[in-house]
């Protein structure tokens, strides 16, 4: 099998879990890492042995590289998208894809005609409880779905957003809370439904006031494709980063995610279904365990042009217009339809 050639934009946090993810897929050779930051980005580029690049544009240029990662700021997502695809290169983006729906739109266009393949990471899909609850749910045991509470409380400190002047400004974060950290919930919560067909929201911002452009804290009623109803919390105002709290009514009966253990509640009995914590035994980090599963996926996805089984724009999308329909709603105070 032929060898592709790997470059990562962006050597923040995150760039990490793609690093690790690209040492466990055989034929994939990390060859080029782009950060501004050239002194930090050349200690990398050493420490993996692959070229340093201190312009992405520059690196694009070569053509002996296959697949971009882009591990970037929010407001650099979209130019860096487009140019990697324009120079006939598969790209894996972290999420959002874009800041709003007109970026959204810009960029579906350019990958519905790039020879390249276009994924995003949405690595909670790939939790184990994710698809336990999707396997339970096909399988209707416990009947219609009524209803999906969610509750996200986080820790994010002054110092999270004065670090990274990035984070924070509605200009190059294009929000907060929402679009950063909770959308992988909303996305989660309209895939087990089907999707979003309306929603009311609040957002709002308390303790982090002072540091931030964006919300801290958020709230809504979200109406399904299925029917169902959806209660949503999400803060960045707690004190520790606490494990999601997921509950889906039925007809029949619950699922309950709790402490990272997901469970099934029928009348008289309460079974435990999965787990995300590692299987040595330690606690899920809040960036999941999706990144190798979901990275993995993309390559196969390269390598089998028939293969649809990782998030596409066209999947990314609709937790993108779900946060940018939540920011309305809080702003105009009315319920805001969805076209999905």
């Amino acid at each position: 099998m032929t060898i592709l050639n790997t470059a990562i934009i962006g050597g923040g946090a995150i760039h990490g879990c793609h690093v690790n993810a690209l040492r466990q897929i055989p034929n994939v050779a990390l060859r080029a890492l782009v950060d501004i930051d050239s002194v930090k980005g050349l200690a990398l580029a050493k420490d993996y042995q692959c070229r340093f690049y201190q312009d992405y544009r520059e690196m694009l240029l070569d053509d002996s590289i296959d697949v971009v990662h882009i591990c970037t700021p929010h407001f650099e997502h979209k130019n860096m998208i487009l140019a990697a695809l324009a120079a006939g290169k598969h790209v894996f983006c972290e999420k959002p894809v874009g800041m709003n729906s007109s970026e959204l739109a810009d960029i579906a266009s350019a990958a519905a005609q790039a020879p390249g393949r276009l994924g995003v990471c949405y690595q909670n899909r790939l939790n184990p409880t994710s698809l336990r609850i999707r396997k339970e749910l096909a399988e209707g045991v416990l009947g219609k779905m009524l209803s999906i509470k969610a509750v996200l409380t986080w820790s994010r400190s002054g110092a999270y957003y004065t670090e990274s002047p990035w984070r924070g400004q509605l200009a190059t974060e294009g929000g907060s809370l929402l679009i950063n950290q909770a959308i992988h919930t909303l996305d989660l919560m309209q895939w087990f439904a089907g999707g979003v067909t309306r929603l009311k929201g609040v957002v709002d911002s308390g303790e982090l006031a002072d540091v931030t452009q964006g919300e801290d804290s958020a709230m809504a009623t979200l109406h399904f494709t299925n029917g169902a109803r959806g209660l949503f919390y999400a803060s960045n105002c707690n004190t520790t980063d606490s494990p999601l709290w997921l509950e889906i009514h039925c007809e029949r009966g619950s699922l309950l995610l709790n402490d990272n253990v997901l469970w099934r509640i029928t009348p008289g009995e309460r079974r435990k279904l999965a787990t995300d914590d590692s299987p040595d035994g330690s606690v899920k980090s809040y960036w999941g365990l999706g990144h190798q599963q979901a990275i993995r996926r993309f390559y196969h996805a390269i390598h089998h042009p028939e293969s649809t089984d990782f998030t596409d724009i066209c999947t990314a999308g609709k937790s993108l217009k779900i946060v940018e329909a939540f920011y309305r709603s809080s702003q105009l105070r009315q319920w805001i339809d969805i076209n999905n």
